[in-house]
């Protein structure tokens, strides 16, 4: 018997894009991270994992681009990245 593979919907890069600033304006309205995660993916049609995994990632696109200080004045992100190890993985304190 053969296994199918379940098929993974490629997203662009400007609706990760979206997703990520959408997660951004909207999460202090949520009580949680995973809630704004779950809120925001319902609307834009994809798993909250997936909108997680591209947020977190957009933190560290931030790292390596911009050093520390410019993450931090992205304060909405601050919990999320601290919880991940991110700054840990790119910086020795």
């Amino acid at each position: 018997m053969e296994s199918k593979k379940k098929h993974s919907p490629t997203y662009t890069a400007e609706f990760r894009e979206r997703g990520v600033r959408l997660y951004r304006e909207h999460r202090p309205d949520c009580t949680s991270d995973n809630a704004a995660y779950r809120a925001i993916a319902a609307k834009l049609g994809c798993s909250h994992d997936t909108l997680r995994a591209w947020c977190l990632q957009a933190a560290r696109d931030a790292v390596r681009r911009h050093g520390k200080l410019a993450l931090w004045r992205h304060e909405e992100l601050a919990p999320s990245i601290s919880q991940e190890g991110i700054l840990d993985d790119h910086f020795d304190e």
